[in-house]
């Protein structure tokens, strides 16, 4: 007897599948590509905030989910004995002139309410500690929400979490119980099928990893530059951001532009080996949100897609929320994330 079966083994699907097994619930994944083969294999995996400021759904979701990500991978590698690499070692951005820096202090104040007590967010003189690029203002941004894990890690480790329970990945099966879709650019286009008109695209995103050991520095975040300095001793930076391609799975010279770019900003880079390419295709939502709830064509599936740039970053809370719609009728999708709100 199975009650869920979820199609697609990404983080969206994986964590989902999680949640409703500790619910209790008999779940199957299948996904005949195997976990993490999409966008959810990739390399970076920056866990940040959005701007302290104009205060919205999205944004609320999104804290929530941040602020529960701790309890949520720990749980994950507890039962499955694989450390997803998280770890919130907050996150540093240079300041580009006098306006950036009179703003940066407004959204500090702004944290201080609207994250709840619960991290801050600094203006503070640039420190020399051979890590932080150089800020053209002489102060930085530091915050102590922003965390990261290990994309493939965290994939591995939700598998190894579920196979503790029972659940396998297979690449095959029928449709058992209430499904849900996290099947990424490939459920778009689905969508689009039934619907006439685009309800989100493909964005495809260039990553490389280089052979630092940074562990336990922040995370940077500079001139559009994701910087990780992942748990193993890698040094993960991304991504670019294409909406027109002929491959979405071969890197090419723009990520080579961003390798050197990289090199350039962050001097600690300069002379580290780069040790792995990825370049993958993201699903993004119309809306720009995530897109979830029941499908509206399909009585008893429902849809959880379109985690674009954030996946990661929401995929505790979207669990939580789509295990509640799928196991118990309980709907607690913010305002803005369900799925007629990219048609």
């Amino acid at each position: 007897m199975v009650d869920i079966t979820v199609r697609g083994a990404g983080v969206l699907g994986l964590s989902i599948a999680w949640a409703c097994v500790l619910r209790g619930a008999r779940v199957q994944v299948v996904d005949p590509f195997g976990p993490a083969a999409g966008s959810s294999g990739g390399l970076v995996g920056a866990l940040a905030p959005h701007v302290p400021e104009n205060w919205n759904p999205k944004k609320a979701f999104q804290l929530e989910s941040l602020l529960m990500a701790e309890g949520f991978w720990s749980e994950v590698a507890e039962a499955g004995g694989v450390d997803p690499g998280y770890r919130r070692t907050g996150r540093t951005q240079p300041v580009a002139d006098a306006t950036a820096l009179e703003l940066a202090r407004a959204r500090g104040a702004f944290a201080e309410t609207l994250w709840q007590g619960q991290a801050s967010w600094s203006v503070l003189p640039q420190p020399e500690d051979g890590w932080t690029p150089p800020s053209p203002s002489g102060w930085i941004i530091r915050d102590t929400l922003s965390a990261h894990l290990h994309p493939r890690r965290a994939c591995a480790a939700l598998v190894a979490a579920l196979r503790a329970e029972g659940v396998a990945i297979a690449a095959e099966g029928s449709d058992r119980g209430r499904v849900l879709w996290a099947t990424g650019v490939a459920g778009l286009e689905a969508l689009k099928a039934e619907n006439a008109r685009p309800v989100g695209c493909g964005i495809k995103g260039q990553a490389a990893l280089f052979a630092l050991d940074a562990r336990g520095k922040p995370q940077l975040f500079t001139d559009a530059l994701h910087v990780i300095p992942h748990a193993d001793g890698t040094v993960a930076i991304g991504s670019t951001s294409e909406r027109d391609f002929a491959s979405g799975n071969t890197t090419d010279t723009q990520l080579d532009a961003l390798i050197e770019r990289a090199r350039h900003l962050v001097p600690a880079l300069k002379d580290a080996p780069v040790i792995d390419r990825w370049a993958g295709v993201r699903p993004r939502s119309r809306s720009r949100a995530p897109m979830l709830g029941a499908w509206p064509a399909r009585p008893g599936h429902y849809i959880a897609n379109g985690g674009f740039k954030i996946g990661f970053g929401m995929a505790p809370r979207i669990a939580e929320v789509m295990a509640e719609l799928l196991l118990e009728d309980r709907n607690g999708i913010p305002e803005g994330f369900e799925v007629t709100a990219s048609f």
